[in-house]
C-alpha cells in the first residue's frame, strides 16, 4: 500500500524538487497500457517510476546508458508453487529473477497440507530477503479431498479468512470442482469471505464442460489453469472465466493453446500465463514466463500481446494495476531491459528500483534463511515398510484378473482410466512389465494410521527398479513407483531416513537419493547444487529404463485425487469425478 510519504515524495521528485534515483535513458518503453512502443527515458525515485515523458527534464543521482535497448515491464507468474522446484523460495531467485519474472503468485498449498498456517509463516519469514515479488494465493483445499487422503494439517474457513487478511494474501487459491458441484458449504464459505473483502477465487476447472463449467463459474470462480486445448479455453471465457497458459515441467499447454489463439483470430484480453510447477533446471536452460512470451511470439502472436499476457493482463486480473504490471508513473520500478523483442532475454532486471540482475545472474546472493527444526521433521512413518507392504491380495481365485490402471498421458498431469488383465502369483496381483503397467503406492508419512494406498499404473516404462518421493500432490505422503515389492520398499526407506526427498532404487539398493528436509519438499541447498543433483537423478532414472522428461514431477502428480480419470491416496484408488474411492479390481 502506497503510504502518504511515499506519494508526496514522488509528487514532489517529478516536480524537480527532489533528484530521481535512476534514470534509463535512450529506451524502447514497450507501453502495454496504451500498446505503443516509443523513444524514452525512464526517471526512477526510490521504489516507483516517476515519469515517462520523453521531454522531462528531471536530475537524476544515477544513469545508466540503455542504447536503444526495449524495456518491459517486470513478468509475472499467474500461478506457481514453490515447492514443485524443490528450492526454498530464497534459492529460487538466482533461477527465476534473472529470466525476468519479479512477481510470483504462489499457492502454498503443498507446504500447508504439510504444517498448515505455521508452516505458511515459515515460508513468509523470506520474503524481506527476496528480489522479486512473492504474493499469496491462499490455499483453499488443505486437505484437497477430505476423506479422501491423509494430510498433515487442515484449514477450514476460519483459518483461510484469517489468513486472506495478510496483506500478502492477493486471492483464494486454486479450487477444484467437486467443492462446487458436490455443494461443501465449507468451501462456499471461503468463497463468501473471499469475495466480500474483494479479492478474486482461483479456479482448477479440469475436464469440466457444459453446464457442469456454468456451475462452477457461477460460484464466483475467476480463472482457470488446466486448459488443455483450444475448446477447453473458449468454454472458460465465454462462462467469464480468464485463462492462465500453463507451460510446466509435465503439462505443457502454450503450444496448442496460443496456435489456437493465432489461428482463430481470439482476443487475448481475458488470457495470462503461469507456470503452475516447472522444475528449477528448466527454467534454467529454457526460460521461465519470458519463455512463455517468446515461444507464444514464435507461433505467431503479436509481440504486445504476448508481453500484455505476461504483465498488465495479470496485474489486472489480481487487481493490482494500480502497483505493477506496467512502466507508468507511480507503479512500483519492475523492468526489464532487452535487447531483441521477440527473444526476452534479459540484459538487467530492475527490481522495485534497484537493478538485481545483469546479463543472466543475480548481482547479490540471496542466501537461504534458517527454517524452524520442526519444518525438517515431517516424515514418521508409523509403521516398518517392507516388501510385504505393497502385497495386493486378489479376491478371486486364478492366475489372472481385471484391474483399473491409470494411464498417464505424455507432457499433461491428466490421465486415463484403463482396464488391463494382471497376472495373480499365490493369490496376489503382480505388474506386467511387458505391458508397461508398473504398481504404484503411495505412504502415509504423518505418523497418523501407517495407510499404504496400492494401484498401477501405465506409462513410466522402467524396466527396473523404483522411484520414490516425499511430494504426492495435494496431500504430499510417499509417492512410489516400481517393477518389484523390494526396490520400491528401499525408496520409500531412503525417503523417510532424509526426512523427505527423492529416491532411485534396484536389486534392493538405493542407486542416489536427495534429501528435501523442508517441509520433506524444499531444499535448503542453492539452485546449482539441487539442480545438479535432480539431473542425477533423472539420468538414474532413465538407466531404470523411464524415458520421461521429468519423472519425478510426473510422479508428483500422478496420484492427485482431483485430476481425471483416476488419483491414488493412502485410502486407495480414487474416482476423480465421482470424487470418490473406487475398487482396484473389476467383476
Amino acid at each position: 500500500m502506497r503510504t502518504f510519504e511515499e506519494i508526496k515524495n514522488t509528487i514532489e521528485t517529478g516536480l524537480g524538487m527532489h533528484p530521481c534515483d535512476l534514470k534509463l535513458s535512450n529506451v524502447k518503453l514497450v507501453n502495454v497500457f496504451s500498446g505503443e512502443i516509443y523513444d524514452t527515458n525512464i526517471y526512477i525515485k526510490d521504489k516507483r517510476i516517476v515519469s515517462i515523458d520523453p521531454d522531462a527534464k528531471l536530475e537524476a543521482k544515477e544513469v545508466l546508458e540503455c542504447g536503444g535497448s526495449y524495456a518491459l515491464p517486470g513478468l509475472i507468474d499467474a500461478h506457481m508453487h514453490f515447492e514443485s522446484t524443490m528450492l526454498s523460495p530464497e534459492a529460487l531467485a538466482s533461477v527465476v529473477v534473472p529470466q525476468g519474472t519479479t512477481t510470483l503468485c504462489a499457492d502454498l498449498m503443498e507446504i500447508a497440507n504439510v504444517a498448515g498456517g505455521d508452516g505458511l509463516n515459515a515460508m513468509l519469514q523470506s520474503m524481506s530477503r527476496l528480489p522479486y515479488r512473492m504474493l499469496i494465493e491462499v490455499s483453499s483445499r488443505v486437505p484437497t479431498a477430505p476423506g479422501l487422503e491423509t494430510t498433515g494439517a487442515i484449514l477450514g474457513a476460519k483459518e483461510v479468512a484469517e489468513i486472506m487478511d495478510w496483506d500478502e494474501s492477493i486471492s483464494l487459491g486454486e479450487l477444484d470442482p467437486s467443492k462446487i458441484l458436490f455443494v461443501k458449504e465449507e468451501y462456499i464459505q471461503k468463497i463468501a469471505d473471499t469475495l466480500a473483502r474483494r479479492k478474486i477465487v482461483n479456479g482448477h476447472a479440469i475436464g469440466r464442460l457444459g453446464q457442469q463449467l456454468n456451475v462452477y463459474a457461477s460460484s464466483g470462480i475467476s480463472d482457470d489453469h488446466e486448459c488443455v486445448n483450444v475448446q477447453e479455453m473458449k468454454e472458460r471465457l465465454k462462462v467469464g472465466m480468464k485463462v492462465l497458459i500453463r507451460e510446466g515441467s509435465s503439462e505443457r499447454n502454450v503450444d496448442e493453446l496460443v496456435k489456437g489463439i493465432v489461428e482463430e483470430h481470439m482476443k487475448t484480453d481475458n488470457l495470462m500465463f503461469c507456470t503452475d510447477d516447472k522444475h528449477a533446471r528448466e527454467i534454467q536452460t529454457e526460460g521461465h514466463i519470458n519463455y512463455n512470451v517468446s515461444r507464444a511470439m514464435e507461433l505467431g502472436l503479436e509481440p504486445m500481446d504476448a508481453i500484455q499476457m505476461a504483465t498488465v493482463n495479470t496485474a489486472k486480473h489480481f487487481r493490482l494495476e494500480d502497483e505493477i504490471g506496467s512502466i507508468t508513473p507511480g507503479r512500483l520500478a519492475d523492468i526489464l531491459l532487452v535487447k531483441d523483442l521477440r527473444t526476452v532475454k534479459p540484459e538487467t532486471v530492475i527490481f522495485e528500483g534497484k537493478i538485481v540482475a545483469q546479463n543472466g545472474s543475480l548481482l547479490e546472493e540471496c542466501k537461504v534463511g534458517d527454517y524452524p527444526e520442526w519444518i525438517k521433521h515431517t516424515v514418521i512413518l508409523k509403521r516398518e515398510i517392507t516388501p510385504s507392504s505393497f502385497l495386493v491380495k486378489s479376491k478371486k481365485e486364478g492366475d489372472s484378473t481385471k484391474v483399473q490402471v491409470i494411464d498417464m498421458i505424455p507432457r499433461q498431469i491428466i490421465n486415463n482410466r484403463m482396464e488391463a488383465v494382471l497376472p495373480v502369483n499365490e493369490g496376489f496381483i503382480q505388474p506386467d512389465l511387458s505391458k508397461d503397467i508398473l504398481k504404484l503406492a503411495v505412504v502415509e508419512r504423518y505418523g497418523k494410521n501407517g495407510n499404504v494406498g496400492i494401484g498401477f499404473v501405465h506409462g513410466f516404462e522402467l524396466e527396473k527398479g523404483a522411484l520414490a518421493y516425499s511430494m504426492s500432490h495435494d496431500h504430499h505422503n510417499i509417492v512410489v513407483v516400481g517393477t518389484n515389492d523390494q526396490d520400491m520398499a528401499a525408496a520409500v526407506n531412503e525417503v523417510a531416513r532424509l526426512n523427505g526427498g527423492l529416491s532411485a532404487a534396484c536389486d534392493g539398493q538405493i542407486i542416489n537419493s536427495m534429501e528435501l528436509p523442508i517441509g520433506g519438499l524444499m531444499s535448503e541447498k542453492t539452485a546449482e547444487e539441487v539442480m545438479a543433483q535432480l539431473d542425477i537423478l533423472n539420468e538414474d532414472a532413465k538407466k531404470l529404463g523411464c524415458r520421461m522428461d521429468a519423472p519425478f514431477m510426473s510422479l508428483s502428480f500422478i496420484s492427485l485425487p482431483t485430476v481425471p480419470e483416476l488419483g491414488l491416496t493412502d485410502l486407495g484408488l480414487v474416482d476423480v469425478l465421482e470424487h470418490k474411492l473406487t475398487e482396484l479390481e473389476l467383476d
